[in-house]
């Protein structure tokens, strides 16, 4: 667990309270303010909605700096990750705090390959679920379903078996989601291949088929490892505070994941990459591709259009993740050989914002979901497994952020309070 470094105290006087709380600094000189004995000393509570000035633990995972558009992972800033690394290094990176050597890399490889096969009871759970059926839907009702299967994984008590228990379920959750699209569409399941790494194997598991010859092809495995690399983790977001609150119960790992992914499902959150291709195909349909009434409509507050994928709750300037996103999907296009008009108009609507001071001084720059699915289109993956693709990548830095939570010794359950705003007590007479 991180150390911090005491600055001092601040005063909070109200009426005839006064307390001293301490102040202090972490590793990047973020301060703040401890206010765990505010009620004990006075009787109050802060009240914080979203919790977006409240610091909720210690944590030595991941680093986001708003402001200046910096994102690291283990102090590694995540350009140079998503350049240099394959996922599986990122995700050993989040779980253990170092990036693996080759002996490591090899070995946590290979432990991600013996343990992606499901049960094969669990296979048949594919055929109860209706072929429209949401596969987020499907990928949370897996994960918790594990802990049937799989229940020693509930003692994660000893290190030694953390790459067991951690490859275990980042493994097999990139199988059931490729089983849930094979059952989405009506094609047989694709099972794992033992001689494919974990994204090529991921890619052939979605996209092969009886009848026909699909080569993984390098620059589609590069940008999907990318991709899940920019995904891993985001300090403490929306899903990753809902892993941290039902483990923080005693919940297991994978009840934890579970709730997590539904989290994540959210048109706010990880849903917002399909809802920024659902409204780029509305803006061709409806408004004729016209990009300057678009942006007219985005600033209007009586109209109900929202533009997807630009603006951030932590990003105050052009999001470190858009960047690369932005790149990989011109190079996937540019190796698939095709054009994509909504490309082409995601493009002009970004010049449009970057152009307008009404965006850029309220610091709403194009965020990761802008072109995530650009590029989830463009390698052939449908709108409704953006999401999914989302989970896949965030599941260590969910592993991460609830193996911390475990071990933190000023941990307790999970319970925000409330200023309450009904009637005061009524008689029934």
């Amino acid at each position: 667990m991180s150390k911090v470094n005491e600055l001092g105290t601040a005063k909070l006087t109200y009426e005839d309270k006064s307390i001293d709380l301490p102040v202090f600094v972490g590793s990047e000189q973020e301060a703040a303010v401890d206010i765990r004995a505010l009620r004990k000393e006075t009787g109050m509570i802060t009240y914080d909605p979203g919790f977006v000035n409240t610091g909720c633990c210690l944590s030595d995972i991941t680093f986001i700096d708003g402001e200046k558009g910096i994102l690291r992972y283990r102090g590694y800033d995540i350009n140079d990750l998503a350049e240099k690394c394959e996922f599986i290094d990122v995700a050993y990176l989040l779980v253990h705090g170092v990036l693996p050597n080759k002996e490591q890399h090899d070995e946590f490889s290979q432990h991600l390959n013996t343990h992606s096969l499901m049960h094969e009871d669990m296979r048949h759970f594919f055929d109860a679920y209706p072929d429209h059926a949401h596969p987020m839907a499907t990928l949370s009702a897996m994960a918790v379903s594990l802990s049937t299967f799989y229940p020693e994984l509930d003692d994660v008590s000893l290190q030694e078996n953390i790459d067991f228990k951690v490859t275990r379920l980042l493994s097999k959750m990139r199988t059931a989601a490729a089983f849930a699209y094979k059952k989405s569409i009506g094609h047989p399941i694709v099972y794992p291949s033992h001689d494919l790494k974990y994204c090529e194997n991921f890619l052939n598991m979605m996209f092969h088929t009886p009848v026909n010859n699909y080569q993984v092809d390098p620059v589609v495995t590069k940008a999907l490892n990318k991709l899940l690399i920019l995904h891993a983790d985001h300090e403490q977001n929306c899903s990753a505070s809902v892993v941290k609150m039902v483990g923080s119960a005693g919940a297991n790992l994978y009840a934890s994941i579970s709730a997590g992914i539904c989290a994540l499902w959210g048109p706010l959150h990880g849903g917002a990459n399909q809802h920024v291709i659902e409204m780029l195909e509305r803006i061709i349909v409806e408004d004729k591709g016209d990009v300057k009434r678009v942006i007219e409509r985005a600033k209007d507050k009586n109209d109900p259009f929202r533009l997807m994928g630009v603006g951030h709750r932590v990003y105050k300037s052009y999001d470190p993740r858009a960047k690369v996103a932005k790149q990989m999907c011109k190079d996937v296009l540019a190796q698939m050989g095709v054009s994509d008009p909504l490309v082409d108009l995601a493009q002009e609507v970004e010049e449009a914002v970057l152009a307008d001071d009404y965006f850029v001084s309220r610091g709403l720059y194009p965020n990761i979901d802008f072109y995530t699915g650009l590029t989830y289109r463009a390698m052939g993956i449908p709108t409704n497994m953006f999401t999914v693709m989302f989970a896949i990548g965030r599941i260590p830095g969910w592993i991460a952020q609830w193996l911390e939570m475990r071990d933190d010794p000023h941990g307790r359950i999970g319970r925000p309070r409330q200023i309450y705003t009904g009637p005061t007590q009524r008689s029934m007479s």
